[in-house]
């Protein structure tokens, strides 16, 4: 006999030849084969807002390029049966176009277990009497129905009438076109509707080398090493730093970052409310009505801009925004606002003056830990214990309101204005002619000339008591003349320290 050579498909992963073998199979229509469906949902895609926008594209790709029906069966011995059965002729063939469908009241069932109704179990297999569905749902089609179940959907009505559709699905961009499309199918068939009105597709975690981590090629890193070694929150922030649809590699350096920034938060937190408790602040009696230092009206309205910008960045889905946002706010309040006012804050005696400046503390920590509240959960919470921790939703953090801008009240109203950007810039001078010296930031200083546009100088005069008093400057050390500073910034400034001295 004459041998017959042709090329064959070989399996994946295998060095085996691959025979397809014709089976009887279910599937949904998803309209691979009907251009109405395929528009039908289409037009679904462009209802659904997408983040970011231009994943919306490989969507409509996958759509467009769909040529068959969903194929949703499958030969496993695991997974959600499909709940039918089959009569069987006088012969115990299957008769395939006579399934027998179960009543919706009675699902969920399993054919190789459930009886169909008019059947007894001792028919199951015979000549004239019923064969079950063998087979069960691709894991597509189960997940497919995830906001469905969430929602409770045909065992709690008015929870899934308030609930579906849902407000977002996050997942990754890898995914659109399985579980992402698979889920508008469903709802759109089912309910003629979207199952969520929001779509964030994060990207892939790569690795060091900036390669996609998979288990075939090794280079997965499982997280409980990085939680022991840098904490949750530092993880987390690695996490949270991630911009929606772009890949992400992991990066320890960033971690330790976190790591540095949640320790910072602790000492603030622990610094604000050693202040407040040294002189027997309580929430109410230091609310921001209280605020009235220039300095301190000042800072509250960068931190009353803050919360639009971070609440505009969630309400976009920018969390990575709002995070960084948030993060050089926050270094500014430690680096600077916290260095100027600590002397006024530190005050015995009682005081308008005082009791401002510990109002502005309240109030800055009470913002800050909400808006890191959820990159940061840990130490968030914990620091919130301390102080803000009362009865119903503000007991957490977590559950806690969302900094609103009324909460700034009445005297922080206007816009950032020339005080704190004034004193900061002279006292960040101060500070930095001290480090050249290698002097201890409490060293005396011998004189101080400020020169500066009129309008920046007046700004100045109003704060300039306490960038003194955090620079150890004598008052009578102190030139401020008006001209130009030339360089771009808002003041020319000569420090020059003292020789020696007791520090102040």
């Amino acid at each position: 006999p004459r041998a017959i050579t042709h090329a064959v498909k070989f399996y994946e992963r295998g060095d085996k030849p691959l025979e397809i073998v014709t089976t009887r199979q279910w599937y949904i229509r998803n309209g691979g084969r009907g251009d109405d469906l395929r528009e039908e949902l289409l037009t679904r895609g462009t209802e659904l807002n997408w983040v970011p926008p231009y994943m919306r594209g490989r969507y409509e790709s996958w759509v467009r390029g769909l040529n068959g029906d969903w194929l949703v069966s499958r030969q496993r011995f695991f997974g959600v049966p499909i709940p039918l059965w089959y009569a069987l002729d006088g012969d115990g063939d299957p008769l395939w176009d006579r399934p027998i469908v179960p009543s919706e009241d009675a699902l969920p069932i399993d054919p190789s277990s459930h009886v169909p109704p008019g059947y007894s179990e001792e028919q199951r297999g015979k000549p004239h009497g019923f064969v079950g569905e063998a087979d069960v749902m691709d894991t597509w089609a189960t997940s497919s129905l995830t906001p469905q179940i969430a929602c409770r959907w045909e065992a709690d009505d008015d929870l899934f009438r308030r609930t579906f559709p849902m407000d977002l699905r996050p997942q990754g961009h890898d995914i659109i076109r399985t579980w992402l499309f698979s889920t508008v199918v469903r709802a759109h068939l089912e309910h003629d509707s979207l199952p969520w009105n929001n779509a964030a597709l994060s990207g892939w975690i790569l690795d060091p080398d900036r390669k996609k981590m998979s288990k075939s090629k090794g280079n997965v890193v499982t997280p409980m090493a990085l939680l022991d070694a840098h904490s949750v929150d530092a993880v987390r922030y690695w996490a949270a730093r991630a911009r929606l649809g772009a890949d992400t590699a992991l990066d320890e350096q960033v971690m330790k970052l976190g790591r540095r920034l949640a320790t910072k938060l602790a000492n603030a937190g622990r610094f604000a409310l050693l202040q407040l408790e040294r002189a027997g602040a309580t929430a109410e009696s230091h609310g921001p009505d209280r605020i009235a230092h220039p300095l301190d009206v000042d800072f509250a309205s960068r931190l009353r801009e803050l919360v639009v910008r971070a609440t505009r960045g969630f309400d976009e889905f920018d969390f990575a925004s709002a995070l960084q946002t948030t993060e050089e706010a926050f270094w500014d309040f430690c680096d600077n606002y916290l260095e100027i006012v600590k002397v006024r804050a530190y005050a015995e005696s009682p005081s308008a003056e005082r009791e401002s400046a510990l109002a502005t503390l309240q109030l800055a920590l009470r913002v800050f830990l909400r808006l890191f509240a959820p990159a940061l959960p840990f130490v968030t919470e914990e620091v919130w214990s301390w102080r803000f921790a009362g009865e119903g939703r503000l007991r957490s953090v977590h559950t806690s309101p969302w900094p609103k801008i009324s909460e700034f009240g009445a005297t922080v109203v206007a816009g950032p204005g020339r005080a704190y950007p004034a004193a900061c810039e002279v006292s960040m001078k101060i500070r930095g002619a001290k480090t050249v010296a290698k002097k201890s930031l409490r060293w005396p200083v011998a004189r101080l000339e400020v020169r500066g546009a009129g309008a920046d100088l007046d700004a100045l005069r109003a704060v300039l008591a306490d960038v003194l008093d955090a620079g150890s400057v004598g008052r009578s050390a102190v030139q401020l003349i008006e001209g130009t500073p030339g360089d771009g910034s808002l003041f020319a400034t000569t420090v020059e320290l003292a020789d020696s001295g007791a520090e102040s």
